[in-house]
C-alpha cells in the first residue's frame, strides 16, 4: 500500500502541470494515469494544484459544436456576399438595359435630343449625387428617358440638352432635371414619371 501511494506522489510531483486524468473503463471501474485517456474511456482531468476538474469529452463536444457553429456561420457570410454580388450584377444588366433604350432613343430622334443628352451613368464611376441611389441605377436610367419624353410632350422643350438626377431626390422619391435648348429647366419626380 505504501509503495502505490509513493508512486502516486512522485507522479503527481513529477509532471503537476500536465493534470492527472481520471479515467472510466467499459465496466465502470475508475482509474488514474498522466497521459488523457483513450477515446472508449469516459475521459476527466483533474488539476492536482486546484483540484478543478474537466470533463474532456464534453469539452470536445462542446469545440466539435464551436466549430460546426463557426462553419455554418462562414457558409451563411458566403452565401450573403454570392447574393450580394448576384444582386449587383442584376442591377448592372437591369441598368444596361434601361441605358440602351435611352440610347436607342436619342439616336432615333437626333432633332429632339443633343447627342450626348443622357449619357448612361457608369457604375464603376458614379458622380456623387447619384452615388446614394446606386441601388436603384436601373430606375434613375429609366425615370432619365422618360422625363426627356415628358419634357418634349409638355411643348416648353424643343430639343433636350441635359438629363440628370438632383440632389433633390430621396430614397424613395427620384427627382430628375431635363434642360432644354431653350434654356428651361424641367424638374419631374419619381411619381409624376410612374402616371
Amino acid at each position: 500500500m505504501k509503495n502505490k501511494i509513493l508512486i502516486l506522489a512522485l507522479c503527481l510531483c513529477f509532471d503537476a502541470e500536465a493534470g492527472v486524468y481520471k479515467c472510466i473503463d467499459a465496466s465502470g471501474h475508475s482509474y488514474y494515469q498522466a497521459s488523457p485517456c483513450t477515446e472508449a474511456d469516459k475521459a476527466v482531468q483533474i488539476n492536482p494544484k486546484t483540484g478543478n476538474k474537466v470533463d474532456l469529452n464534453q469539452l470536445e463536444d462542446q469545440q466539435t459544436q464551436e466549430a460546426e457553429q463557426k462553419k455554418q456561420l462562414e457558409q451563411q457570410h458566403q452565401a450573403e456576399e454570392q447574393a450580394r454580388l448576384e444582386a449587383i450584377a442584376q442591377r448592372r444588366q437591369l441598368t444596361q438595359a434601361q441605358s440602351a433604350l435611352t440610347q436607342a432613343l436619342v439616336k432615333q430622334n437626333p432633332q429632339q435630343f443633343s447627342a450626348y443628352a443622357i449619357p448612361p451613368y457608369d457604375p464603376d464611376k458614379l458622380p456623387p449625387v447619384v452615388k446614394p441611389f446606386e441601388d436603384r441605377l436601373p430606375d434613375i436610367e429609366k425615370f432619365r428617358r422618360l422625363a426627356a419624353q415628358k419634357a418634349l410632350a409638355s411643348g416648353q422643350c424643343q430639343r433636350v440638352e441635359a438629363d440628370e438626377l438632383t440632389a433633390k431626390s430621396t430614397k424613395d422619391m427620384l427627382v430628375i432635371l431635363v434642360n432644354c435648348s431653350s434654356g428651361a429647366g424641367l424638374y419631374f419626380n419619381e411619381a409624376e414619371l410612374k402616371e
